[in-house]
C-alpha cells in the first residue's frame, strides 16, 4: 500500500467515527502521510461574546488537522500535549484552514505544527501539538 493510500484510508476510518469535527462544520481538504488540511467556515453559531471567532472553536480545528495527520500512518496516535497562540481573530463569514505539518516523528513521539488562515492568506494562529502512538491500528492491513 502506497503511503498516499495509507494516509486515505486512514482519515476515512476516523472519519466515520468522528463526531466532533463534523458537527463543528469541519470538513477534510486533504491528508498525505504527515500532513493534513481541514477547513470550516465561520458561522454565527461559532462567535464568542466579542463576535469573533471562539478560540476554541479555533483551537478544535487546528487539533483536527493534527490529529489527522499524525493518525496518517494507520497507526492509533494521540496528542500528548497541545498549544496555540492566537494571532489575528476569525470572523463570522470567514474560511478558516488548518494545515498540519510533521516536523519530526521519533519512534512512538511526534511534533506537528499547524497554521490556521483565512480566506486572505491571513495567519488567525499557530499549533503545535505533539503525539504519541498508542497500540492498534485505524483499519486492517
Amino acid at each position: 500500500m502506497t503511503p498516499e493510500t495509507r494516509a486515505r484510508k486512514s482519515a476515512e476510518a476516523m472519519w466515520a467515527d468522528d463526531n466532533a469535527s463534523p458537527w463543528f462544520g469541519m470538513e477534510i481538504v486533504e491528508v498525505t502521510e504527515g500532513r493534513a488540511t481541514l477547513a470550516l467556515t465561520v458561522e454565527p453559531h461559532h462567535a464568542n461574546g466579542h463576535g469573533i471567532c471562539h478560540g476554541g472553536v479555533t483551537f478544535s480545528l487546528a487539533d483536527s488537522a493534527f490529529a489527522f495527520a499524525c493518525n496518517s500512518r494507520n497507526q492509533n496516535t494521540v496528542a500528548q500535549t497541545n498549544t496555540i497562540t492566537y494571532i489575528a481573530p476569525g470572523r463570522v463569514g470567514d474560511r478558516l484552514t488548518a494545515t498540519a505539518r510533521e516536523i519530526s516523528l521519533t519512534g512512538r513521539s511526534g511534533i506537528y505544527d499547524v497554521t490556521v488562515t483565512n480566506q486572505d492568506g491571513t495567519v488567525i494562529a499557530e499549533f503545535r501539538g505533539n503525539s504519541r502512538a498508542i497500540r492498534g491500528q485505524l483499519f486492517e492491513e
